[in-house]
């Protein structure tokens, strides 16, 4: 069953464009989620992702289930770690850290998921996640011990990604980061996507709607925005259906 997947595919086909709201399970706590999915129900959002690079066990299921009692848009893991696994989300991006050289979050991790995603109706989604250089250190930065791609190496974060695809990744993501204090350039995510036979994510830094806007008309096909809607729950104003 790959029906999140092909949905995204058949967005791209009629060039219609997805954003993300992502949820760090950390900084919302259940009694929180009623009236933030209202929300993100009224706005143009089309996935919800959930995660982060440092959640307590059971946080993610907890909240992913009272996420699932307030919508119907697909719930999308984006786990930091194999403890973030719920089955009671709709998808999981399988994230493979392609832009470091930690072995860990390149396979090993992914080897102790197993047992977890084995008998689960979770549909996994294997993605090509690239670190870009942002301005400051990010979460992920530290917690994988890996160093962001730098924003003038262009052309390695163009072969990068295309190493991903020819792995077998089915989606690649740019990410800048949570709080980053620069979004990935528009030039990065151009040059990706001329060369990328997938579908294209980018994350990480973008506050505003001409952001938005500018990653969606540079390539992007899904968006994810997270602590813009964290901290101004306004946003939503400006990008309501």
């Amino acid at each position: 069953m790959k029906a999140i997947y092909n949905s995204l595919l058949q967005s791209i086909s009629e060039e219609k464009k997805s954003l993300a709201v992502l949820i760090d399970p950390d900084k919302m706590g259940v009694e929180m989620a009623s009236g933030f999915i209202k929300k993100v129900n009224q706005s143009i959002a089309t996935h919800i992702f959930v995660g982060g690079s440092t959640v307590n066990d059971t946080a993610t299921e907890v909240l992913v289930i009272e996420i699932k009692t307030h919508t119907t848009l697909p719930v999308v893991l984006f786990p930091g770690d194999v403890s973030q696994i719920t089955n009671h989300a709709d998808a999981i991006l399988f994230l493979s850290l392609i832009s470091g050289d930690n072995p860990e979050y390149l396979i090993g991790k992914h080897v102790r998921a197993v047992s977890k995603l084995r008998d689960s109706l979770l549909e996994v989604i294997p993605t090509g996640y690239l670190l870009i250089e942002n301005g400051k250190q990010t979460a992920v930065e530290k917690v994988t011990q890996t160093k962001p791609l730098s924003r003038g190496s262009v052309q390695k974060i163009v072969d990068t990604a295309i190493a991903g695809e020819l792995l077998g990744m089915k989606l690649i993501y740019l990410e800048a980061g949570s709080g980053a204090l620069q979004p990935v350039t528009s030039e990065i995510i151009s040059f990706v996507k001329q060369e990328l036979n997938m579908p294209l994510i980018v994350g990480g830094g973008i506050r505003t709607k001409q952001q938005l806007e500018d990653a969606y008309k540079s390539g992007a096909d899904l968006v994810v925005i997270g602590t813009a809607f964290e901290n101004d729950e306004a946003f939503f104003d400006e990008l309501k259906k």
